[in-house]
């Protein structure tokens, strides 16, 4: 990533700022400081005014500081950030300023407000993450590697899914392989078979995997900070004439969410698509979440594509497309691929096959 890149994000945040008759921003969410900055640490705010910009973080991050961060002029002080601003008057008197007012606690406010009177502090909501949703060529250069590396690792566990072998085991066999190819996993793993399958957020067990169990696979790498996510349910054993129809329903449901992407299109609409097919197979009430979600540096970011999403996909998003079918005490299943959305569609990342895996 470029000092270029960073430079461009701060712009264009002093500019939507500009539109809004807002003065400057106090960031404090560490994402979004990460965003602007490239500072990857746990203790950063960023203050952001029409003719300045600070960091400002304390000893243990002098040198990291020092390589990361960039386009702000750096402060290291061991006081409390907010104290730090004060006794260095960087916040000139009167300033109307927003803050991430879905991050900022009571107290946090309380003492930006205690330390700074004169100041007109403005909750604001989702400023930077509306600019970060349209990922720069950089970033989906980024995501596709980890998307790459999410791929080929599913490739690689594949023996493992087999009769007695246990759901920690292979999501602590993905976890150690994603170390090895890249920074880790963007979230925790799903591994869930049989029954835990129908659970939409299981989480792995000591549960052994038996003939006829699905075995969703929710999963994906993390490199460069930035996450992909993938979905994949395979069979173990035999298929019968119910494992092939709840699949087969998941998969054309999933394509034709994919279909419905692109530039310009209300996220209700993917969403209406991939819940037709299933509401037409008599499923509906076992779709029990919205079809997709945003990517970027956290692994559910904006937007969310649901039936009561009020936004909009715009070229350069990147959204997971992943509707499911869920039996409970049966099975369940979901695909789940990302995409970056286009003018005239969208272009998925995984490579890796919808088909039905059956695996002996």
């Amino acid at each position: 990533m470029t000092d270029t890149n960073f430079i461009k994000r701060q712009i264009r945040l002093k500019s939507v700022l500009a539109e809004q008759d807002l003065d400057g921003m106090l960031v404090t969410n560490l994402t979004n400081v990460r965003y602007l900055s490239g500072f990857t640490g746990s203790a950063g705010s960023l203050l952001v005014l029409p003719d300045k910009q600070y960091f400002i973080s304390d000893g243990r991050y002098l040198e990291q500081s020092k390589h990361q961060v960039k386009g702000f002029e750096r402060i290291i002080d061991n006081d409390p950030h907010l104290k730090t601003l004060q006794k260095m008057n960087l916040i000139p008197q009167g300033l109307n300023l927003a803050f991430e007012g879905d991050f900022v606690s009571i107290n946090l406010f309380g003492d930006m407000d205690d330390f700074f009177p004169t100041v007109d502090w403005e909750p604001t909501t989702r400023i930077v993450e509306e600019i970060a949703a349209v990922k720069d060529e950089s970033e989906l250069e980024l995501i596709r590697k980890a998307v790459a590396i999410t791929d080929r690792v599913f490739e690689e566990i594949l023996p493992l899914l087999k009769i007695g072998v246990t759901e920690k085991i292979v999501a602590n066999t993905i976890r150690n392989k994603y170390y090895d190819y890249g920074d880790g996993e963007g979230f925790d793993t799903i591994i869930a078979g049989g029954p835990n399958s129908a659970l939409p957020h299981a989480t792995p067990t000591d549960r052994p995997f038996q003939s006829s169990d699905f075995v969703v696979v929710d999963t994906g790498a993390l490199f460069a900070g930035y996450c992909a996510d993938m979905t994949r349910t395979v069979l173990i054993g035999e298929a019968t004439d119910k494992h092939r129809e709840i699949y087969a329903i998941v998969k054309e449901a999933q394509q034709a969410g994919c279909a419905a992407i692109k530039a310009g299109v209300h996220c209700k609409i993917p969403d209406d698509a991939t819940r037709g097919v299933i509401t037409a197979k008599g499923y509906d009430k076992y779709f029990v979440h919205g079809t997709g979600h945003g990517l970027g540096l956290e692994v559910h970011t904006m937007p969310r594509m649901n039936q009561i999403s009020e936004d909009t996909l715009l070229e350069n998003y990147v959204v997971t497309v992943e509707p499911g079918i869920y039996l409970p005490g049966w099975n369940g299943v979901r695909i789940e691929d990302d995409v970056v959305v286009k003018k005239d569609g969208c272009e998925i990342l995984n490579k890796t096959t919808k088909d039905l895996l059956i695996l002996k």
